[in-house]
């Protein structure tokens, strides 16, 4: 069965979703969007608390995992990613980093025109319904609401202290000019509920005649004639359709779906296509290279008093918060138990913060419970540590033909072994913070890694031993102008008309942050250099030079 439109987007996660209501804002532009996952229906998924019941939920997510990996000890890590309508913004911790601005002027300085924070700032100011309000630096008339739990957690400002004095100042706004030092992160909660690029702007446009939006509809080929992507071969539902691309198709499946559709295409390195039985038609080395993503470490204390949301989890407490939610969206289901979010430096000659420590008031462990039936999980203060600029570089491939087979992935963590030292710095670093005399008086002992772990070799055999990813891969279709770039700076494939990538995986070098808020700049300015629309760069250097 075959049909035509303009544009084809393949993947509805959150560069899709932005980047399929921007094309289709012009009803003469015929939009498809497809996507392999479910519609986003589940009510659920609008809570915000409810996030952590989705990330081990295998009818939502792409359960891939990676290779053994040698360097933690030959373990497989996990690597879910979203596979609904919204992807993993749909699913995610909400949390909202743009990253450092010296982040996008890298970006730029690797020969990326039109990737400076200059450049950028404009489309993040574009998309944002920011509770900072208009500034130099933040929107208020987007659609994707911006905010932050007003006056964060009761602990908020204990730790704000203990954080000071380990070294680390307090920062009021971790999206403004300079996003290091300790404060209160920006989520993307639109009055109590989940927001994304899906509630924001595709589920508002689904009306539009203009634009199709399929789900359980699995791209397996880009067609490519005469050096030209023409349409897109897929499967819904069991039953094989084709779609005719008049003016171009844009991939937005993410870090490992998208260099996995381009070489399931034909597209890609010649020698690895040949080894599972695909016909070179195009030979770009650099598809599946340059994977990165933000490995990690936790330290757990368990804490004297009822500091966490345990009480909170009592199935009775809990039925009656997501009632009260259903009614007034608000209670404490409509946020997140967040503490406070850190960036900082390991060392001090650093340009940029290469740590990422977010402190939760609650257990990792815990769960509805029910006197007399199941026993509360223990109160406990939690953190995680993520290393923001790794060093190592891994890679993902076709494990076979089929397009419904997972790909291989290989991340590679700790091949340079300067990672590692980052996150041991970043384990002393939250024990120091955890030890402050602010905290005495709830702060119990650590369980995570365990106060006996104290030595280089103790502390980096605990860190192969437990480290996962922060679940932000990019890289794998990397922009740039050296010979393993795989898009240019306009994100066109290289060597192949009217075929753009647009996702996390075009990032040449990985933010310093979630990747969740870059993902939705991407997509907004895809659209826009597709339709030859860009918005001017911001002034910023030169008005605050004058100021």
């Amino acid at each position: 069965m075959a049909s035509e439109y303009d544009f084809i987007v393949v993947g509805g996660g959150t560069s899709g979703c932005i980047l399929a209501e921007r094309l289709s804002i012009d009803p003469a532009n015929r939009v498809l969007l497809l996507e392999a996952g479910r519609p986003n229906r589940n009510q659920l998924l609008r809570i915000p608390m409810t996030a952590r019941n989705f990330w081990t939920n295998p009818k939502y997510l792409w359960n891939y995992q990676s290779e053994p990996e040698p360097s933690v000890n030959g373990r497989r890590i996990p690597v879910p990613r979203g596979k609904i309508l919204g992807g993993s913004g749909a699913i995610n911790g909400m949390l909202y980093a743009r990253g450092h601005p010296r982040d996008y002027d890298q970006w730029r300085q690797l020969g990326n025109e039109g990737w400076s924070y200059e450049d950028v700032l404009p489309y993040y100011k574009s998309v944002e319904h920011d509770s900072h309000g208009a500034t130099p630096y933040h929107g208020d008339a987007g659609p994707l609401a911006i905010s932050r739990n007003v006056g964060g957690n009761r602990l908020t400002p204990l730790f704000a202290a203990a954080a000071k004095d380990a070294g680390i100042p307090f920062n009021d706004d971790q999206n403004g000019p300079e996003s290091e030092g300790f404060g209160i992160p920006d989520l993307t909660i639109d009055r109590g509920e989940r927001a994304s690029t899906y509630s924001a702007f595709l589920r508002p446009a689904m009306g539009r005649p203009n634009l199709t939006v399929e789900t359980h509809a699995q791209a397996t080929r880009i067609v490519i004639e005469h050096g030209r992507a023409t349409g897109i071969d897929y499967v819904r539902d069991g039953e094989r359709f084709h779609a005719d691309a008049a003016r171009e198709i844009v991939l937005c499946g993410g870090a490992y779906n998208s260099p996995q559709l381009l070489m399931l295409s034909g597209i890609g390195p010649a020698d690895e296509l040949r080894k599972v039985g695909i016909a070179p038609l195009h030979d770009l080395p650099g598809i599946g290279r340059n994977l990165q993503d933000h490995a990690g470490v936790s330290v757990i204390n368990l804490a004297t008093k009822p500091v966490s949301m345990i009480d909170q989890l009592r199935w009775d407490r809990l039925i009656m918060s997501v009632m009260r939610w259903a009614v007034s969206r608000d209670g404490t289901v409509s946020t997140q138990p967040v503490v406070g979010n850190s960036w900082y430096r390991s060392r001090p000659e650093l340009e940029r913060p290469d740590i990422q420590t977010l402190i939760v008031a609650n257990s990792p462990f815990a769960g509805p419970w029910f006197p007399g039936i199941k026993k509360p999980a223990p109160h406990m203060v939690a953190s995680r540590s993520g290393l923001q600029h790794p060093d190592s570089r891994g890679w993902m491939t076709l494990a076979s033909a089929d397009p419904f087979a997972p790909p291989r992935i290989f991340f590679n963590l700790f091949s340079a072994p300067g990672d590692l030292a980052v996150l041991r710095y970043a384990i002393r670093k939250v024990r120091e913070i955890f030890a402050a005399p602010q905290l005495r008086h709830f702060m119990g002992r650590e369980i995570v890694p365990g106060p006996d772990l104290v030595t280089d070799a103790q502390l980096d055999e605990f860190i192969r031993n437990t480290t996962t990813t922060a679940y932000h891969p990019v890289g794998t279709c990397k922009m740039g102008t050296d010979p393993l770039a795989v898009v240019d700076p306009k994100l066109r494939v290289r060597g192949i008309e009217a075929l753009r990538v647009a996702d996390a995986s075009i990032m040449p070098t990985i933010t310093g942050g979630n990747t969740n808020a870059p993902c939705v700049m991407i997509g907004d300015k895809a659209a826009a250099m597709i339709l030859a629309r860009e918005l001017p760069r911001a002034e910023l250097r030169t008005r605050l030079a004058a100021e």
